[in-house]
C-alpha cells in the first residue's frame, strides 16, 4: 500500500511549536497550495492544507520558516476522528516526513553583507 503526499506551497502564518507530555516536539502549520488550473474568472484557486511535523523536524521547521516561506513537504495523509458535543469530527492533515526550504530567512549579518557596496576601482589601479 502507498500513502505519499508531496506539496509545494507557502506557509499561511508562522508555525506553532508545542511539546506533548512525553517531551516530543510537534509543529503545526498550514500550507497554501495553488491548483494547476484556473477558475471561470481566470484565477487560480488555492487549497489550505494543515501540516504536522514531529520531533527534530518540527523544531527545525519552527526555527527556519515564517509566514510566507516557500517549502516542499513530503509526507503521508492522515485522517483522525474525535468527539465534540456528542458529534464525531474528522480531521485530515499531512504528517511531514521531510520538509525542504525553498527560500530562506536572512539573518541581520546576511542583510548587512547583501547591502555592502565595495569601493570603486579605476582602470588605472588594475595591474594588468
Amino acid at each position: 500500500m502507498l500513502n505519499r503526499v508531496i506539496l509545494i506551497g507557502r506557509l499561511t502564518r508562522d508555525p506553532e511549536l508545542s511539546y506533548i507530555p512525553s517531551g516530543d516536539a510537534v509543529v503545526k502549520f498550514t500550507l497554501a497550495v495553488d491548483r494547476n488550473y484556473t477558475n471561470k474568472q481566470g484565477e487560480r484557486d488555492t487549497d489550505f492544507i494543515p501540516i504536522l511535523a514531529w520531533r527534530k523536524l518540527g523544531e527545525v521547521v519552527s526555527k527556519y520558516t515564517v509566514k510566507g516561506s516557500l517549502v516542499a513537504v513530503d509526507g503521508r495523509l492522515q485522517v483522525r476522528t474525535y468527539e465534540k458535543d456528542g458529534q464525531r469530527r474528522y480531521v485530515t492533515e499531512v504528517v511531514a516526513e521531510n520538509v525542504r526550504f525553498l527560500d530562506y530567512r536572512k539573518s541581520q549579518e546576511q542583510e548587512q553583507y547583501d547591502g555592502y557596496q565595495g569601493t570603486e576601482v579605476s582602470d588605472d589601479d588594475v595591474p594588468f
